[in-house]
């Protein structure tokens, strides 16, 4: 299972959007607060709309708790500042959970935490002009490749719910 960690995330729009996804992929999402809005925030609950009602997450006070309740994780940090292209890392012969941290909208992961990991740190190529991407869109970028490489597991690779109206 993929899970999705953010770390102190600040735009209610963006963790809707997450959650939705996350939902979409059965994936689940870990909060590591403080967060600086509320869970019934206008924003995050039209982002993630009614996927919310089977969303699967869990929020931690800080990190420190995170950490106490997820002991030897398979961890990776996304990071503009990632020493490795999320892209290189063989997510297909991993047998375990995959953790995948994502940064505070306006500041990332704390650089203390990036210290401490550096060789588990993993960066999204973009221009060196750009600061950064869209939280939500990254999460989408790392998590569809990691099921990408494991063939997309449990997830349906054809139109299942509709007639196919294009035929």
């Amino acid at each position: 299972m993929i899970h999705i960690v953010l770390f102190q995330p600040e735009k209610p729009a963006n963790t809707g959007n997450i959650l939705r996804l996350a939902m979409a992929i059965d994936a689940k999402v870990e909060i590591i607060g403080p967060l600086s809005f509320k869970l019934d925030n206008h924003a995050f609950l039209r982002a993630g709309m009614d996927y919310l009602i089977d969303a699967n997450y869990e929020i931690y006070e800080d990190y420190q708790k995170f950490l106490e309740l997820n002991r030897e994780i398979n961890i990776y940090y996304i990071t503009r500042f990632g020493k490795h292209l999320y892209s290189d890392i063989d997510f297909a012969s991993k047998q375990e959970d995959i953790y995948l941290m994502f940064g505070k909208e306006s500041t990332g992961i704390d650089k203390e935490i990036l210290r401490n990991n550096l060789e588990r740190t993993l960066r999204i190529p973009i221009l060196s002009s750009a600061r950064s991407l869209n939280l939500a869109n990254c999460v989408a970028i790392v998590s569809y490749e990691v099921l990408r490489q494991q063939k997309f597991p449990s997830l349906a690779t054809y139109e299942q719910m509709r007639k196919n109206v294009i035929d």
